[in-house]
């Protein structure tokens, strides 16, 4: 092999390398440092190789066990879950069964016939009762043996080291030598496997040596596409070793390596230098990582025992000081989960997706994140139809009544990159661009209370301090839909009493009954929505308007969502202006923004395929809009869409509106984010779509709304049902003003799994906004002030 003893990095000095290192990581990834939480797995300190800095591998005389077993290796992944780790990393020595009769024993007596067969076992344990993402670290291995791991670890590893093949520090190991490493790597590419590998830096190759490595990574990478990460790792000696009395390798050297690393590799690679290796881990950043690698708040490096894993405060607290922003990830890179139908056993996908945020990284809630098991409700009534069992999950959810974490109000230092950037052009009077919008909805770390800070003083100056409530009554007046919206807990075929749940259809009796019966609670707004019955045509909506407002003539009716008014004109025959004007004649007086979900077909196709289309939703309001009727904008996220499709959302239902400014209409009154409640929702169930949105995520949607409408749409509401008051509260210093309604009689949220209240009172919301220091109004639907009697 050519290792290019003239290759043209070799002439660069270390500082112009790192320049041009660190430049082109932020091109790539900007402000971005990922690390994966993760609990170490030692399966077996038995190794087939003898490698001269090695304190891992231990002989059959000096280990407690051979192998762990399975509850040993249970208790290990179980401490990692209850930590909030994602990734159970098996370390293992290799292959010891070929060097040792009582390790091929073992194996043989269990069942197995390799070392292999065993972490296979013990990854689809981990995955099944922890939810932890295994990564397998197995060594030089066959297609089959890769092969076998693959339906059980996301990703796979295994260090180059050098592609040197003269080296005395690996002159007893088989499974060292270059050409059967690079074979391996080869073998995952052809098998569609993420992998990681890398190179150790300081174990007597040169500096070409080291970049004859790198380049043949680069050059198995360009055939397969396969290479997530890169990983370059300094040596250190160690006592009771063959190479205790080599130098460490100099600080500069590693450096060098680091730099030449991130300029020889495709941009793609990600590059990750482990932090507990370094005294000044922090220059690893000035050479152009973007990712510190695994990092267990558990378990100790078993490969470096002796040099602890920083702890992660002060990993954030060096990360943030030289401008950048820390993100957990997942054992497998997002650009991988994208494209999961070629990288991704399918057994593994619903896997992958229920430890992700929308970005295809690690949820960042702290907390315990456990596979949820569920069963049957012993009674349903207006609640979700199961139950959950089993380890209970601490970390947020929205529905849930765990607590989240504290992100605002919180100072924000002097930022840099492309968030600063766009929050500078929103202060200066520009309006965020759909890419800016995608920007800001990816922030992290610091960059997340500066965006939230900014939509706090665009609601002060748009709308005041002052919060808003109004008094409503929901009315579900049937959970029968002939739609099948995946997503949805509430509705029921007609034919569905084989589900626990009875379908009904409520009278127009009743719907009037329940209407006075809100007005005499002192209501001011019923809000009408239902399931789409197949018996009903467009006069049903009418009739029931009418209903309504025979019962209480002063009551605003707010009702019928996009896909319920299409619906109507359509079975009747009629235009939308023509039927919506028939609706407003007896009463209707504005349209709730429901039947949104996310304004983008790519979406919508995997969510309500058979439901109104976006220009079908966009049209519908429109028409309203023209006649006089207001309506609101909702956001139905955190289920299956990435922040591209949000900010798509938000440009599209913006430029109706200015649509709707340019006519001197009224248009939205309101934005309303909708956090995707995911605990008894079909698609959830299905195992076919993520937990709702991360807390961050959820707090993030709400600032942008603000940052994005400005003053086009100037109240943006926080769901207090789905997101609990606790969540809310950081809601109204992220850019809120408006708490919505009462909802009395709210089912559609419970049916889904949402454990908060079904109805807020007046006095419970004042005493809210009392623990904010901030005024409380009440108000009517379309932003009226509702004198106190």
């Amino acid at each position: 092999m050519n290792h290019h003893p003239d290759h043209p990095l070799l002439r660069e000095s270390l500082d112009d390398l790192m320049a041009l290192a660190a430049a082109r990581r932020d091109e790539t990834y900007g402000t971005r440092v990922t690390y994966s939480p993760k609990v170490f797995i030692p399966l077996t300190f038995l190794c087939n190789d003898t490698c001269g800095y090695c304190t891992f591998a231990q002989p059959p005389a000096r280990v407690e066990k051979l192998f762990l077993e399975p509850d040993d290796v249970l208790k290990i992944a179980r401490q990692g879950a209850r930590r909030g780790c994602h990734e159970a990393l098996f370390t293992l020595g290799e292959r010891p069964e070929d060097r040792y009769d009582v390790a091929r024993e073992w194996l043989s007596a269990r069942g197995y016939d390799s070392t292999v067969h065993y972490v296979a076992e013990m990854a689809e344990l981990v995955l099944r009762e922890t939810g932890l993402l295994p990564h397998a670290n197995a060594g030089a291995l066959t297609t089959d043996e890769l092969a076998r791991l693959r339906p059980f670890s996301p990703s796979q590893g295994m260090m180059i080291e050098s592609v040197a093949g003269d080296l005395d520090a690996h002159r007893n190991a088989p499974d060292k030598t270059p050409e059967r490493r690079l074979a391996t790597l080869d073998a995952a590419g052809g098998l569609s496997i993420p992998f990681t590998t890398g190179i150790l830096v300081g174990i007597g190759d040169t500096r070409a040596d080291q970049l004859a490595g790198l380049e043949a990574i680069a050059a198995s990478h360009a055939r397969h596409g396969h290479v997530q990460e890169v990983i370059v790792q300094n040596f250190l000696p160690k006592r009771r070793t063959a190479m205790k009395g080599v130098r460490a390798c100099p600080s500069d050297d590693y450096l060098w390596t680091v730099a030449a690393a991130r300029l020889i590799l495709p941009t793609e690679i990600h590059l990750q230098a482990p932090p507990n290796l370094s005294d000044d881990f922090g220059a690893l950043l000035d050479a152009g990582i973007d990712d510190w690698g695994g990092v267990s708040p558990v378990t100790a490096d078993h490969v470096n025992p002796e040099r602890p894993w920083p702890d992660l405060d002060r990993l954030r607290e060096v990360t943030e000081a030289r401008g950048h922003a820390l993100a957990p990830r997942l054992t497998i890179y997002p650009e991988f989960v994208r494209d999961r139908v070629r990288w991704l056993d399918p057994a593994l996908h619903f896997a992958v997706m229920d430890r992700a945020d929308a970005e295809w990284l690690g949820r960042d809630d702290p907390g315990q994140v456990w596979p949820e098991k569920t069963t049957a409700a012993d009674t349903v009534a207006d609640g979700a139809e199961f139950v959950l069992v089993g380890h209970r999950s601490t970390a947020w959810y929205s529905g849930s009544e765990s607590p989240p974490p504290i992100l605002v109000p919180a100072s924000v230092p002097t930022l840099r990159g492309a968030v600063s950037d766009v929050l500078v052009g929103i202060e200066a009077g520009e309006e965020p661009s759909l890419d800016e919008i995608v920007t800001l909805l990816e922030a992290r770390g610091p960059e997340v209370a500066a965006v939230a800070q900014l939509a706090d003083r665009r609601r002060s100056e748009i709308v005041g301090d002052t919060l808003t409530w109004v008094a409503n009554r929901n009315i579900n007046y049937t959970n029968v839909c002939t739609f099948k919206c995946r997503f949805c807990g509430f509705s029921k075929g007609p034919l569905s009493l084989n589900l626990r749940g009875t379908p009904y259809l409520l009278t127009l009796d009743d719907i009037a009954e329940r209407a006075k019966e809100g007005w005499d609670l002192g209501a001011t707004e019923v809000t009408l929505q239902g399931g789409i019955h197949p018996d009903f045509d467009g006069d049903y909506y009418i009739d029931v308007t009418k209903a309504v407002k025979d019962a209480v003539p002063d009551m605003h009716v707010h009702g019928f969502t996009a896909l319920e008014v299409t619906e109507g004109a359509k079975r009747l025959g009629e235009d939308l202006p023509t039927y919506l004007g028939r609706l407003q004649d007896v009463g209707l007086a504005s349209l709730p923004g429901t039947a949104a979900e996310i304004l983008d077909d790519e979406i919508r196709a995997i969510l309500c395929p058979d439901k109104v289309n976006t220009e079908e939703w966009l049209e519908a309001h429109r028409a309203a809009h023209s006649i006089g009727l207001h309506s609101n904008v909702t956001m139905m996220f955190g289920a299956v869409e990435e922040p591209i499709h949000q900010a798509r959302h938000f440009v599209r239902t913006r430029d109706l509106q200015k649509e709707n400014v340019a006519a001197g209409r009224v248009g939205f009154t309101e934005f309303v984010g909708l956090p995707f409640v995911h605990m008894a929702s079909p698609i959830y169930l299905q195992r076919k779509a993520r937990r709702g949105p991360t807390f961050r995520e959820n707090l993030l949607i709400h600032a942008v709304a603000r940052l994005a409408y400005g003053e086009l749409i100037p109240n943006i509401q926080a769901s207090w049902v789905k997101i609990g008051l606790a969540g809310t509260t950081q809601m109204m210093n992220a850019g809120c003003n408006d708490l919505g309604g009462t909802l009395m009689d709210e089912n559609i949220s419970r049916a889904a799994g949402a454990s908060h209240g079904q109805a807020m009172t007046g006095d419970r919301f004042a005493e809210f906004a009392e623990t904010l220091g901030r005024p409380l109004v009440q108000r009517t639907t379309n932003y009226g002030r509702v004198e106190a009697v």
